[in-house]
């Protein structure tokens, strides 16, 4: 029997919440394991429920999504961070992503379009426009290594690093697999391998987290991929 995607919604509005839930029960491979309706109710129950992801309303009281994300991660680092937001300036959004979460969406996305996104965060993918992957990795590389990191750079096999340079380039995990002469179901086992290791729980987590720990370099990232602005 496959195993269900895990869900817990953070959002104040019982309605929206309702709309979340319905839209997200229907599917088959996905189960609400909790409902949230604040920030903090949103970190208590991620500690006790560890869901595969959070799909958080960014405006919320008692603590915003962006607080609430940057105190989830350090609980429950394996649970990914879907953002619900009306604002789509990149600075802003490059906040929320610096405090951990996995990617956004705007509030007037279809329910079609969740669904979509939370399948594709569990398979490893991104949810990213490339360009914010572009600013979110430049971003990354202006600030100071941290130093290699022995214990993760250890435990991650050839196979493991060469894909984490593969996946820094922008490829899919259908064109890694290609180029590896893999099955797709090999790639994404991988990849949850890969952020299993490293404690995060996406692709922007992990590229952002090899950089700073000196795990990939800047010549591992083909710099056509990222063009200046």
């Amino acid at each position: 029997m496959k195993v269900k995607t895990r869900i817990l919604i953070a959002d104040d509005h019982p309605l929206l919440r309702e709309a979340l839930c319905q839209v997200f029960s229907n599917q088959k491979d996905m189960e609400i394991v909790g409902e949230a309706n604040n920030g903090e109710e949103a970190i208590n129950l991620t500690s006790q429920l560890k869901p595969d992801i959070l799909v958080m309303d960014i405006m919320m009281p008692k603590l915003d999504g962006l607080e609430a994300s940057r105190q989830i991660k350090k609980i429950a680092p394996n649970t990914a961070i879907l953002i619900l937001t009306a604002y789509d300036d990149d600075n802003y959004v490059l906040g929320l992503l610096e405090a951990g979460a996995t990617g956004y969406l705007l509030k007037s996305a279809r329910g079609q379009d969740l669904v979509e996104a939370v399948r594709a965060i569990k398979a490893g993918e991104s949810v990213l426009h490339p360009k914010i992957i572009e600013r979110l990795l430049k971003q990354a590389m202006a600030k100071p290594v941290e130093g290699v990191d022995r214990k993760i750079k250890d435990i991650l096999s050839d196979r493991e690093m060469e894909m984490l340079k593969l996946l820094a380039t922008g490829m899919s995990n259908k064109e890694i697999a290609e180029k590896l002469c893999l099955s797709l179901r090999t790639v994404k086992a991988h990849m949850s391998n890969i952020f299993t290791k490293m404690n995060v729980a996406s692709r922007s987590e992990a590229l952002v987290n090899a950089l700073r720990k000196g795990l990939l370099t800047l010549e591992d990232i083909k710099q056509e991929n990222y063009s200046e602005d």
